[in-house]
């Protein structure tokens, strides 16, 4: 059986724009898979609370932010090789992530504060205050310290308070 040169071509040229639609579809993967990692995280992390499991829960809080951290060093380095499309994506994860990280210790601290564990809830809130510095995480340290506040009308003063 005689296989023309032009089939063949043909063939390889299919194949090839194959590839390249797949690998192009991969990049777009990539974001999605990020974002359903991240958003099962935060269903661990709500499920982890519910169940009263505090440790697994800060450990997936924690891997959230490790994404985060991940995504900023990524849009750095794309950053510097001109500016695009998939860095600006990149960024927009990782501030959805950060924001997402910041609320859940912000939940972490109310669980505590129900639980009546008000040492647990003020060191919590004090790491929101401590750790999202960034001027757009200005609504989340506020929240914290009106935490922080809140915990002093509820269970008085912390015995490191300078009052």
């Amino acid at each position: 059986m005689k296989i023309s040169i032009r089939r063949v071509l043909y063939r390889t040229a299919g194949i090839i724009l194959l590839f390249v639609f797949l690998l192009s579809g991969c990049a777009q993967d990539q974001y999605q898979r990020r974002a359903d990692i991240m958003k099962n995280h935060v269903e661990n992390f709500y499920a982890h609370l519910k169940a009263n499991r505090v440790g697994a829960a800060v450990h997936e809080n924690e891997q959230i932010e490790v994404m985060a951290d991940r995504m900023a060093d990524t849009v750095r380095k794309r950053g510097q090789l001109q500016g695009t499309s998939q860095a600006g994506r990149e960024f927009a994860l990782m501030k959805t992530a950060r924001e997402t990280a910041a609320q859940n210790w912000i939940a972490l601290g109310q669980y505590f504060a129900i639980k009546q564990q008000p040492e647990r809830a003020r060191a919590t809130y004090q790491r929101v205050v401590d750790t999202y510095t960034d001027p757009t995480e200005q609504i989340y340290r506020d929240q914290a310290a009106r935490a922080l506040k809140d915990s002093e009308m509820v269970s008085g003063p912390s015995p490191d308070s300078t009052r």
